[in-house]
């Protein structure tokens, strides 16, 4: 779609062209899990995976603040997991995703909705749930009841990872309940609100966020929803708000979060490629959280 018509030069390599091996033992591997069934809201999030892959074609593989060329490092795409919904859906997601922590040093999951976070998270953790951590940006707390994309961080506590390793950045203002907000709390929940970003830093938090979520030295997997960033910039993501992160702070949390190698799992969710603006910037947004990550 986007990649259509782009100029040729031999000296400035495109990003998409990164994941175009076969090598089956890269360190870094692409997977989309385009769920969007369960959404509270109905979404086309099934659409967004192959949009993230087209929007990589507008990036270069060098990156000017790191002095790395991406192209010397080894990555692969491995399409897209069918059906992905339902619990036959997790079934499946989670065991693909367990299967590529064997060959793989991080997974980068393009979602659909936020409901593969439990999906995937579930694949990430494997037999070391009991040692796990879990990190989410987002503007909510997706612990309510019920089976959607409101409830995969529930879901993963009840599956028995311990909420006092699970650290959430970014919660906003009038985003969530009160019910919820004191559920988090009570559950010993880290929570650290869009307002605690803005006196912190992002990196900060970032670095709170690792210390908690990796006390046990466990795995820890990453859920960048991208509805975390503010309207302005992410107009696909139905449920952002004015006053979110910005694009550059989710970025940098990106490239902070997946530098730590208990980091096994990143997944970029709550994107409904058919709603983004002309300019397709809530996608080329997500297609720059995988070349931070990669980074």
């Amino acid at each position: 779609m986007m990649s259509a018509n782009l100029p040729h030069d031999p000296k400035w390599k495109r990003a998409n062209t990164l994941f175009a091996s076969t090598d089956q033992s890269a360190d870094i591997a692409l997977v989309g899990v385009p769920a969007h069934k369960g959404s509270i809201s109905p979404t086309n999030a099934d659409q967004t995976p192959d949009a993230i892959r087209s929007a990589l074609a507008r990036y270069s593989t060098y990156s000017t603040s790191q002095g790395v060329d991406l192209s010397g490092q080894s990555f692969i795409d491995l399409g897209n997991i069918d059906s992905p919904d339902g619990p036959e859906g997790v079934v499946r997601v989670g065991a693909f995703v367990s299967d590529l922590l064997a060959k793989h040093k991080l997974i980068i999951a393009l979602g659909g909705d936020n409901s593969i976070t439990y999906a995937v998270g579930l694949g990430v953790f494997g037999d070391e749930l009991a040692t796990a951590g879990l990190i989410t940006l987002d503007a909510h707390h997706d612990l309510r009841d019920g089976i959607s994309n409101g409830s995969p961080v529930r879901r993963l506590i009840d599956s028995g990872l311990d909420p006092k390793r699970i650290v959430q950045i970014g919660i906003n203002d009038f985003s969530n309940s009160a019910s919820y907000a004191q559920l988090a709390s009570d559950l010993g929940i880290t929570v650290i609100s869009r307002e605690m970003v803005a006196e912190i830093g992002i990196k900060e938090a970032c670095n709170i966020a690792l210390t908690v979520a990796g006390s046990a030295e466990g795995p820890i997997h990453v859920d960048l929803d991208v509805d975390v960033c503010d309207r302005s910039v992410v107009p696909a993501c139905p449920a952002a708000a004015p006053g979110g992160l910005s694009a550059f702070e989710l970025r940098q949390a990106t490239r902070i979060l997946a530098s730590n190698e208990l980091v096994r799992g990143i997944d970029i969710t709550e994107i409904d490629a058919s709603k983004d603006s002309e300019d397709h910037r809530t996608v080329r947004l997500a297609a720059l959280l995988v070349l931070e990550a990669v980074a």
